[in-house]
């Protein structure tokens, strides 16, 4: 296993009237952050924030190309970003104990906490597809070039870790420095990755360990198929 600290390259906020961010994604222009009663975007060139969606936003945050997907205790909301309406719901796997989400493969991937377990869910029904043990609560969850990543935070400790997804086993972590939390996390697509920051309000940029691609998986981005 890989183990370094983590780089972080930029830090985003803290944001005016946000106590906590949770979940994270990027929509391939702007960053999306939940913050409990609203989903909020800002433009990571210049950090300024653009636009916010009134709407229940607890944890988890993913974007599938088209729509965001945000869960709100224990369900995971389909919204239309250009009209804040959320359009289907869907039950999420861990019944309010969910803590990560992202896009890939055609499917939801879900985190959940303290049971420390990663959920591969039918974005239409909620059903779950396969379930990923892993070994430490999870708080953010990314697919990039084949890997899967994921956040986490125990006690004052959080770190970026990349395990196997087959078995869980841990390949990679990325150590935040002590007192940095990760609460969410996604994949720019290339180098690095958003993370959210918790109780500190702000979102952080933290570079992804370079290396050739990978074959298989890929994260979600805007203008990949819908199959990915």
């Amino acid at each position: 296993m890989n183990r370094s600290n983590a780089e972080i390259l930029r830090e985003y906020g803290p944001f005016t009237g946000v106590d906590n961010v949770h979940g994270v994604t990027y929509d391939g222009q702007n960053v999306w952050y939940a913050s409990g009663d609203k989903l909020n975007a800002f433009d990571p060139a210049s950090g300024k924030t653009l636009r916010s969606i009134e709407v229940a936003a607890h944890a988890g945050t993913a974007f599938d190309g088209q729509h965001l997907f945000q869960l709100a205790e224990d369900r995971i909301q389909k919204i239309d970003p250009k009209t804040g309406r959320v359009i289907a719901t869907i039950p999420a796997p861990g019944g309010g104990g969910d803590s990560g989400l992202t896009w890939a493969e055609g499917t939801l991937w879900v985190g959940q906490y303290r049971e420390r377990k990663i959920h591969q869910v039918d974005p239409q029904t909620g059903a779950i597809l396969r379930t990923i043990e892993c070994s430490r609560f999870v708080t953010g969850v990314t697919w990039i070039d084949g890997e899967l990543w994921h956040g986490t935070w125990e006690g004052d400790e959080s770190d970026v870790r990349r395990i196997d997804p087959r078995t869980g086993e841990v390949l990679e972590v990325l150590e935040m420095p002590p007192g940095v939390n990760v609460s969410g996390l996604e994949s720019d697509g290339h180098d690095q990755f958003f993370c959210g920051g918790g109780g500190s309000g702000k979102v952080r940029a933290v570079r992804r360990p370079r290396r050739g691609s990978a074959p298989g998986r890929r994260s979600k981005r805007p203008g990949d198929s819908p199959s990915k």
